[in-house]
């Protein structure tokens, strides 16, 4: 099968060029000025962008949470990921407590298998460190699950204490995995949380008010001199605060390696939507909660300086309806978590670059190039190289778009940026060569998404 693609001009992370793109099977197999070949199948890209499909590092699929599940399972999730422009997914397999990390991975693995669209890989949660489960991340690195995520948050359920977070980090230094991690200061929450209820502050704002930036700052810290004393690298995920953003900061002036991603929720929303009229902040409740409007503009600012290195989106949805009204009467009972899975590229695209606080370059690293680099998917994933597997977007940076619940394919009541118009969209996308969505339509096959084997990280 022979795919040309014509007439448009190829975005990489590091170059801007006018190219025609040619496809074999599964591979990009050549880019050039006029390839004059037969194919298959020919896509007109005239005036359009040629860039490589999103890689989304942070989602969460068919989730247990709370007596409920998260609304996206794997076949409606990756096609909404599709039609929104990521061609890959880094999802997150739980190990509950007694359980084998082993266990966790073929749980979520049968979740997967037979209903992605795009292709998958995970992370492994791990919220019972005991030492067969330290040689299990040893060989989960070699099967290639090559990343671990812990929480500081959540105690009683996900939260490790710092003794546990060191030895994952050391063994991390041992067998070339990632470790990520929710940085919030899960004790100092559990009072606050406790304290309002008590005062009768039960409405959804106090969710954010009861996780203070200053609490995630903290545990940012924490987590960087944790790995500084292992040696290894560390990742924040879904980083908030401006305040947690100073330390990644601080730290990677000192030359470590740190890496940390935000979302578009923390760069296009703000504590002020907490305060809509009765429960409708509940749309909002998700962890790390909604900052400051004022702080946003230190977010781009680390974008654009490489103190954050990836926008990812914590796609985590739940109906308003029997999901999120879980927590009409108690904010601590709303499940955490938003959709957003479909809507990242457009609205980076258009909050950023066309906004000029981030270059097209720039938009392609954050979006495909250094989720790939950072998670080991690198250079098969995240560029338009020969070589690289064709998870190729045709890009029309003129497209407007109404963002709106009943118009996007997300399987979920409510969209966060419900009404916002952008300009800048998908017109086709390819996963692995083959063309998943055009003429607005999926055109893929659910199943089709194979799982993603990274690599380690070089040690």
């Amino acid at each position: 099968m022979k795919t040309l693609i014509q007439n448009g001009t190829v975005v990489t992370a590091s170059d801007t060029f006018a190219a025609d793109v040619l496809i074999e099977d599964e591979m990009i197999a050549l880019l050039g000025t006029k390839i004059d070949v037969k194919a298959d199948k020919t896509i007109d890209a005239r005036g359009k962008f040629v860039i490589p499909g999103g890689i989304d590092v942070h989602t969460h699929l068919d989730m247990p949470f709370g007596g409920s599940k998260s609304a996206d399972d794997f076949e409606t999730g990756t096609i909404a990921a599709a039609f929104g422009g990521t061609t890959s997914v880094v999802d997150f397999a739980i190990q509950y407590k007694g359980q084998s990390l082993h266990h966790a991975w073929e749980a979520w693995m049968g979740k997967a298998e037979g209903k992605a669209a795009i292709d998958y890989g995970f992370h492994m949660i791990i919220t019972d460190l005991t030492e067969k489960a330290e040689a299990e991340m040893d060989a989960l690195v070699k099967e290639g699950v090559t990343s671990f995520k812990l929480f500081m948050a959540y105690p009683g359920v996900f939260m490790l204490d710092d003794a546990t977070i060191f030895r994952a980090l050391l063994r991390t230094g041992e067998n070339g995995g990632t470790i990520c991690m929710h940085a919030e200061n899960g004790g100092v929450i559990d009072v606050l949380v406790k304290r309002a209820l008590a005062r009768g502050e039960t409405a959804p704002k106090y969710h954010a008010l009861t996780r203070p930036p200053r609490a995630e700052a903290e545990a940012t810290h924490r987590a960087i001199a944790l790995a500084e004393m292992a040696d290894v690298p560390i990742y924040i995920v879904h980083l908030s605060a401006a305040e947690a953003l100073e330390m990644v900061t601080e730290a990677r002036d000192r030359g470590l390696p740190a890496y940390a991603e935000t979302c578009p929720q923390y760069l296009f929303l703000s504590y002020d939507n907490y305060e809509e009229p009765g429960f409708a902040g509940a749309k909002y409740v998700m962890s790390p909660p909604l900052r400051d409007k004022a702080k946003q503009a230190q977010l781009w600012r680390g974008l654009a300086g490489n103190d954050l290195q990836v926008i990812s989106t914590d796609h985590c949805p739940f109906c308003m309806k029997e999901q999120k009204e879980l927590g009409k009467n108690d904010f601590s009972k709303i499940p955490n978590g938003a959709p957003g899975i479909e809507t990242r590229m457009s609205l980076v695209w258009d909050g950023g670059v066309r906004e000029k606080r981030i270059s097209m370059n720039r938009f392609v690293e954050l979006t495909a190039t250094a989720p790939a680099k950072i998670f080991g998917m690198w250079p098969k994933r995240g560029t338009i190289a020969p070589g690289s597997f064709a998870d190729v977007v045709v890009f029309d940076a003129n497209r407007e778009i109404t963002l709106a619940a009943k118009t996007l394919h997300m399987n979920v009541d409510y969209n966060p940026y419900e009404g916002r118009k952008v300009r800048g969209a998908p017109d086709v996308v390819l996963s692995r060569g083959r063309v998943v969505i055009e003429n607005g339509k999926f055109v893929g096959k659910v199943g089709a998404g194979q799982f993603i084997k990274r690599a380690e990280r070089m040690k």
